[in-house]
């Protein structure tokens, strides 16, 4: 379910804005046929999973994905460092 069309709220999100940026969101709102808080739900909803994207994705260039694969492909032998590491709780 898209949680910027929940039929139901349960949680609030409060925030302080200007007169100005206020009356621009309730024109916005009222072009788009919905409510100020469907507005902002919506716009805030999506540039928030646009920006947890970008950080969840690793863009890699070819060479280094190619070097990547080749590594799980073929690992190297587990070192002391490594060993160690795991050891620790």
């Amino acid at each position: 379910m898209d949680p910027t069309t929940a039929p139901t709220a349960s949680t609030r999100i409060n925030l302080r804005t200007s007169p100005q940026a206020k009356a621009l969101i309730e024109r916005a709102a009222a072009l788009m046929g919905t409510s100020v808080s469907g507005f902002m739900l919506h716009n805030a909803y999506e540039a928030a999973r646009c920006i947890v994207a970008d950080n969840d994705n690793l863009v890699l260039s070819q060479t280094a994905f190619d070097a990547f694969i080749a590594a799980c492909e073929d690992p190297a032998e587990p070192n002391e460092a490594l060993r160690a590491l795991m050891a620790r709780r």
